[in-house]
């Protein structure tokens, strides 16, 4: 049969199917009773360009979740902040830290290619060599870092010198940075050296596909191509096709799943969800439509700034922002009554487990800063 064939053939799984089994591997549908440690696990990492959102994203997440728990691996280096996924930073478990980044090191290498003009003449070995000592000696900002480079090679673009520093080495926050409620800039060291062990080779990508299924399928390999940031992924799920299920999505794009994966009825409740800026529910396919209605795209976004966002019945349906006392849900459409009433008790919920003993106006008004 061939593979057109195989697709016509295989099951169909509508967008209200593909919501529900997604919501349901992000840990979304119900709040679970796992740690963080293994939630972060589970969903391959979490985004995190900000020191926010991972402990937004855990505490729509998980049951009874409070930041300490997420502080206090950071501060025992089991977790860590790196860039990993589609050059963002994440923050991951220090095992996914010291195999994911190998296995997105080519991403990183293309990336390089970028910001070439700007390093005419500089020995890439040599400037990887030489960050490598410099941030192992003692945890430098980006800043520090290019300075130093600029001295070795003083003809070439500090901003680029930075760049290539990072995309060469595995460079993670160290902390304060990261920890709830503490501040700190943005100093930096190997992997290999703030978690005391070497950096293992990239796992095969078989292992990675099902660890993406587990976490975001249903989904095609542009889905796991555009989590990753990586291209030639098709191999790695032929390989896997006998012990894999397939289905298709309403526009016939093939699908990928683990056979015993949660796919939920499509009619089950999905409750109201804030999730933070950046979540990895709405970055992790190359299809977000399970997640953003078509006439939502780009919604969320404004320019370079991206809003924190609400589900309501499972799909994006407003953004929301915090202020010092107040909390602004902004609907994209009309909501229910019941709808309005049950997101404003999430939003409660979300601030009691964030920010226990403050009190907060939750309130419906404008978050964008123009109107569309």
């Amino acid at each position: 049969m061939t593979n057109k064939a195989s697709r016509t053939a295989a099951p169909l799984l509508g967008t209200r199917a593909l919501n529900r089994a997604t919501l349901a591997r992000q840990l979304l549908l119900d709040r679970v009773e796992v740690t963080a440690h293994d939630a972060v696990e589970h969903l391959l990492g979490l985004q995190a360009q900000n020191v926010q959102p991972p402990y937004y994203a855990l505490a729509a997440r998980l049951d009874g979740f409070v930041p300490e728990w997420l502080s206090a691996l950071m501060a025992d280096r089991r977790v860590v902040r790196i860039v990993s996924m589609r050059s963002t930073i994440h923050t991951h478990t220090a095992e996914d830290c010291l195999t994911l980044r190998p296995l997105v090191q080519p991403a990183r290498e293309r990336e390089l290619n970028l910001f070439r003009k700007g390093l005419v003449g500089v020995d890439l070995d040599r400037l990887e060599a030489m960050s490598r000592e410099l941030v192992e000696a003692e945890p430098r900002t980006l800043k520090q870092l290019r300075e130093a480079l600029a001295v070795e090679w003083p003809d070439a673009d500090p901003f680029a010198l930075g760049l290539a520093a990072r995309c060469r080495l595995p460079l993670v926050q160290v902390t304060p940075r990261g920890l709830w409620g503490r501040s700190g800039q943005v100093a930096l060291t190997t992997a290999e050296h703030w978690l005391g062990r070497p950096a293992e080779e990239a796992p095969p990508a078989e292992a990675v596909v099902r660890r993406y299924l587990a976490a975001f399928g249903p989904a095609s390999v542009k889905d796991m191509q555009a989590w990753a940031g990586l291209t030639r992924l098709r191999e790695a799920f032929e390989r896997l096709r006998p012990e894999l299920v397939t289905f298709r999505d309403e526009r016939g794009t093939e699908l990928f799943d683990l056979p015993d994966a949660p796919r939920p009825d499509p009619e089950t409740p999905a409750p109201p969800r804030l999730l933070p800026e950046f979540d990895n529910l709405l970055l992790s396919h190359a299809d977000r439509s399970r997640v953003v209605p078509p006439d939502l795209k780009g919604r969320s976004w404004q320019g370079n700034q991206a809003y924190r966002t609400f589900l309501v019945d499972g799909f994006l349906a407003g953004i929301w922002k915090l202020d010092a006392d107040s909390v602004t849900l902004e609907p994209f459409g009309s909501l229910t009554a019941r709808q309005r009433t049950e997101l404003v008790e999430e939003a409660g919920r979300l601030l009691g487990t964030l920010h226990d003993g403050r009190s907060y106006d939750i309130r419906f008004g404008t978050v964008a800063a123009t109107g569309r």
